[in-house]
């Protein structure tokens, strides 16, 4: 006969063990942890990735990486601060058919070119490569990813022209191309973006030719052309219909243009820029009216 003590002990333990929570189970999608293991193989098994083991779980274990909690689809990837990390962007990148956001900024070892398959991301919002050492052009069929509403591929080594087809992009309200090599002319095409809060910067390039005219009926927030070889005209950049213009640089081009008739919004104009170029005429009077003017 069992004695009263080890008969409790046997109730504590059946009950404590139904208390323990179940064994984990994966939620990671299976095919995107496959995609993930063969980006980290092919940019050599980095540092910044030892966190992404097939033994674990991607959505719960894995830094640089971002699952959608309903559905567990890898939805952001996120590569910065290795200066061990070489190779080139894989192809596979593509193969995320849920990504919203790429994301390589800092990794001064990462070469080759933008691969075509981000064409694929029907979801991709951001698209960010920022100070690394890709080159080539940037890829005219990013025209096509029309949910992409930011794009910054800032200080790298891109050459060649400006793919119009970007202006084709619905809902873009952030395109930054500065520091690269990009030569050629801003896209007549450029005047077409519609967001009401547009900020562009095409500064410390080799772009040359004039402004075009239709960037005039862009709703700009920011404007950023310093530093390049643009000529002519880009007085139709101001006028009191800016109303959120904040931000416009045009300084170390060659433009022409007489500044004594210029007019300017005052609501939010705080930054004016046109040092060394070939501007002439007077000061208008109007810049006196801007309250909140900080340079000039």
């Amino acid at each position: 006969m069992e004695t009263p003590t080890i008969s409790f002990l046997c109730l504590s333990l059946l009950l404590f063990a139904a208390t323990l929570p179940p064994p984990a189970v994966s939620v990671c999608n299976s095919h995107d942890k496959a995609v993930l293991l063969k980006i980290k193989e092919e940019l050599g098994n980095p540092y910044v990735l030892t966190s992404w083991k097939s033994s674990t779980d991607c959505c719960r274990e894995w830094y640089a990486v971002k699952c959608n909690r309903t559905t567990h689809r890898i939805t952001e990837i996120l590569v910065q601060y290795d200066d061990n990390l070489s190779g080139q962007i894989p192809a596979a990148v593509g193969d995320l058919p849920y990504l919203e956001l790429i994301f390589f900024h800092k990794l001064p070892k990462l070469t080759g070119t933008i691969p075509q398959t981000v064409a694929k991301l029907k979801y991709l919002q951001s698209l960010w490569i920022t100070w690394t050492n890709i080159t080539g052009p940037v890829p005219a069929i990013i025209g096509k990813i029309k949910s992409l509403t930011y794009i910054n591929l800032q200080f790298n080594n891109l050459t060649g022209s400006i793919p119009p087809s970007l202006s084709s992009l619905p809902n873009l309200g952030y395109l930054d191309l500065s520091c690269n090599k990009l030569t050629g002319s801003i896209p007549p095409s450029f005047g077409s973006f519609q967001n009401q809060d547009f900020y562009l910067k095409l500064s410390h390039n080799q772009l040359s030719g004039q402004i075009p005219s239709s960037l005039g009926d862009v709703v700009l927030d920011t404007v950023d052309l310093s530093r390049n070889m643009l000529t002519g005209d880009a007085s139709f950049l101001f006028g009191k219909n800016k109303s959120v213009l904040f931000y416009i640089d045009l300084s170390r081009n060659l433009l022409s243009f007489d500044f004594s008739n210029v007019e300017f919004n005052p609501t939010v104009l705080q930054y004016i820029d046109l040092n060394h170029n070939r501007i002439y005429g007077k000061l208008p009077e109007g810049l006196t009216e801007l309250p909140h003017l900080q340079f000039f």
